[in-house]
C-alpha cells in the first residue's frame, strides 16, 4: 500500500492467475516509513504485489476519490448542476418554436426556413455524442461540461443577435452540438456516481429535467413573443442569461466522476512522485495510439447499437416517441390557434401540460421505483420495466385522445388531459430507457445511451419537417390517429424485455464482458494473496 501525504490510500490488488506467480517487491517492508532524498514527502510503503510487471493502481474500500463512494451531499450537487444545464438545454429546444411569427417578420424568411432552425438543433443531439460520450468515458467528462456549457451561451447570443435566417439555422446547429452534452454525458455520469440500486430517483430527476423543460419554455417563451418590444431575439438573450448563470457554478461544483480516468491520473502521480514507472492504472494497459482511440470512441456507439438487441429494440420505441414528441412540439400551437383561437400567449401556456405530464410520470416511476426493489433480486434490471409495461398502453390512448378531442364543439381542456396522459406516458419511457440501459451496460452506458440518442434525435430531426405538410393532407385527427396506432404496434416491446431481456443479455459478449468487470469491481481482493 503507497500513501502520499494529505492524499487517501490507492492500493494494487494482485489478480492469481494460473500462469503467474505474483511477487512482493523488493524493498517494500511492513508498515515502514521511507524518506525520499531530497524531499520532504513522507512514503508509506506496504505489501505491493507485482503482476506481469507492473504495479497495478486501484482504489481502496471508502476511498473517497472513488466517485461511488462521493459524499451524498457532494453526489447530489453534481446530479442537479448537471440536471439545471440539461432542463436550459430542453427548453431551448421547443421555446425557439413560439418565436415563429416575429422571426419570420423581422428576417423575411419562410415558414420552413424558420421550421429548419428548430429541426437542426437536434442533429447535433444526434450525432455529437457519438463522440462525445466514448472520449468523456476515455478522458473524462468534467472538461466537455465545461467547454459545452460556456459554447452554448455563445450560440445562444448569435442566434439573438442574427441578422438572416441563414445565422439561425447555423447558431442552431451549433448550439444543438454543445448543448447535446446535456442529454448524452449527464446519464453516464449519474451511473458513475450512484450505483444501481440508487440510480431510480436521480435518472428521474435527469428526465424531470428533459421532459418539464420541454413544456416549461415554450410556456415562458409565448408570452415573451406576445410582448411586442421582447418577441424571438429576447427569448434567446433569456437563455443566454440564464444558461451564463449555471455555467459558472458548474466550474466549482461539478468534478471528475470517470473512475478509470481518475485512476489514470493517480498512477501518473505515482510514477512522479516515485520516480518508479511501474506504477498503471489498469485502463493504460495496452493502451491504442491517439488515433486508434478516437475510431474506437466514434464507433463504439454504433456497435452497441448495431449488435446488441436491447438496445436496438429500445432505440427504435423511444425514437418514435421522441419523434412524436417533436412532431407535437411543432404542431401544437398552430392547432389549438386553428381550432380554438388562442393567441400565440395561449398556446405556449398549453404546454403547460408537458409539465404536468412529466410531473405525473415522476411520481410514477417513484412507484416503479419500489417495484424495482422488492423484484431486483428475482427480475435483475428487467425489473425497471414493469412501470414501461404499463405506459406502452396508455401512451397510444393518450394520442387517440387529444386526435379525436381537438374540435371545436369539444372544450379545449379535454385535448389537454389527451396530451397529458400522452406525456406521461412519454415521460415514465424516457426515464425507463436511460435507467435500463445504465443498469444494462454500467461502464458503456454513455456509449450505449449515444447509440440510442442518435436514432431518437434523427426522428427528432426529420418528424417536424413534414408537420404541417401531414396536417394539411390527414388533418390533425388522422395524423394523430396514424401516430396512435402506430404506437399501439410497438406495446409488446417492453413485454418482450421484460420476460426475456436476462437470456438476450447473457447471449451477448459485451453485456458477459461488463458482468465479469462488475463482479471483479466488487471483489477486488477475493483472490489475492
Amino acid at each position: 500500500m503507497t500513501r502520499y501525504e494529505g492524499d487517501p490510500a490507492f492500493r494494487v490488488p494482485a489478480i492469481k492467475r494460473e500462469h503467474q506467480v505474483p511477487e512482493f517487491i523488493a524493498g517494500a517492508p511492513l508498515h515502514n516509513e521511507e524518506m525520499d532524498k531530497g524531499t520532504s514527502k513522507i512514503i508509506s510503503r506496504a505489501p505491493t504485489v507485482l503482476e506481469d510487471g507492473s504495479l497495478y493502481v486501484d482504489f481502496e474500500d471508502g476511498d473517497m476519490r472513488n466517485p461511488v463512494n462521493f459524499s451524498p451531499r457532494r453526489k447530489w450537487a453534481i446530479t442537479i448542476n448537471a440536471c439545471v444545464f440539461t432542463s436550459i438545454v430542453a427548453a431551448a429546444v421547443s421555446s425557439y418554436t413560439m418565436g415563429y411569427s416575429s422571426m419570420i417578420r423581422d428576417l423575411n424568411c419562410t415558414l420552413f426556413q424558420a421550421t429548419l432552425g428548430f429541426s437542426v438543433y437536434t442533429i447535433g443531439f444526434a450525432l455529437v455524442p457519438l463522440v462525445t460520450s466514448s472520449f468523456s468515458e476515455e478522458f473524462g467528462r468534467f472538461p466537455f461540461y465545461i467547454v459545452s456549457s460556456f459554447m452554448f451561451v455563445l450560440t445562444e447570443m448569435m442566434i439573438a443577435l442574427a441578422p438572416n435566417i441563414q445565422t439561425v439555422i447555423v447558431a442552431r446547429a451549433v448550439g444543438g452540438c454543445f448543448g447535446s452534452t446535456g442529454a448524452a454525458l449527464v446519464a453516464g455520469s449519474i451511473a458513475d456516481i450512484w450505483l444501481p440500486h440508487q440510480r431510480g430517483f436521480p435518472m428521474s430527476l435527469f428526465a424531470l429535467a428533459v421532459i418539464a423543460s420541454s413544456g416549461l419554455g415554450p410556456m415562458v417563451a409565448g408570452w415573451i413573443e406576445a410582448n411586442p418590444s421582447l418577441q424571438w431575439r429576447w427569448i434567446h438573450w433569456i437563455h443566454a442569461i440564464v444558461s451564463g448563470a449555471c455555467s459558472i457554478p458548474m466550474l466549482f461544483v461539478l468534478t471528475e466522476t470517470r473512475s478509470t480516468v481518475i485512476l489514470a491520473r493517480i498512477a501518473r502521480q505515482a510514477r512522479k512522485d516515485t520516480g518508479d514507472g511501474r506504477y498503471r492504472a489498469r485502463s493504460e494497459i495496452d493502451k491504442p495510439c491517439f488515433m486508434s482511440m478516437v475510431a474506437t470512441s466514434c464507433t463504439r456507439p454504433l456497435i452497441l447499437l448495431f449488435t446488441e438487441p436491447i438496445i436496438q429494440g429500445f432505440s427504435l420505441w423511444i425514437s418514435f416517441v421522441w419523434g412524436v414528441l417533436f412532431f407535437l412540439l411543432d404542431s401544437v400551437s398552430s392547432e389549438f390557434k386553428d381550432i380554438y383561437g388562442f393567441g400565440v400567449g395561449e398556446t405556449g401556456s398549453v404546454f403547460v401540460t408537458i409539465a404536468i405530464g412529466s410531473l405525473l410520470g415522476y411520481l410514477a416511476n417513484i412507484y416503479g421505483e419500489r417495484l424495482y426493489k422488492k423484484h431486483i433480486h428475482r427480475k435483475g434490471p428487467e425489473a425497471r420495466l414493469y412501470i414501461a409495461c404499463v405506459a406502452s398502453i396508455f401512451f397510444p390512448i393518450g394520442m387517440l385522445i387529444f386526435a379525436w378531442t381537438a374540435r371545436a364543439d369539444i372544450p379545449w381542456i379535454v385535448p389537454m388531459i389527451g396530451l397529458t396522459l400522452f406525456m406521461t406516458s412519454a415521460f415514465i419511457l424516457y426515464q425507463v430507457v436511460f435507467i435500463y440501459l445504465a443498469d444494462c451496460y454500467g461502464p458503456y452506458a454513455s456509449s450505449a445511451l449515444a447509440g440510442q440518442s442518435l436514432c431518437r434525435n434523427t426522428l427528432a430531426t426529420v418528424f417536424p419537417l413534414y408537420t404541417s405538410r401531414m396536417n394539411d393532407l390527414l388533418t390533425y385527427k388522422w395524423a394523430g390517429t396514424v401516430f396512435a396506432l402506430i404506437a399501439a404496434i410497438m406495446i409488446p416491446i417492453p413485454y418482450i424485455f421484460f420476460f426475456y431481456g436476462s437470456r438476450m443479455r447473457k447471449c451477448s459478449p459485451v453485456s458477459r464482458k461488463i458482468l465479469e468487470f462488475e463482479v471483479e469491481q466488487k471483489n477486488p481482493d477475493s483472490e489475492k494473496l
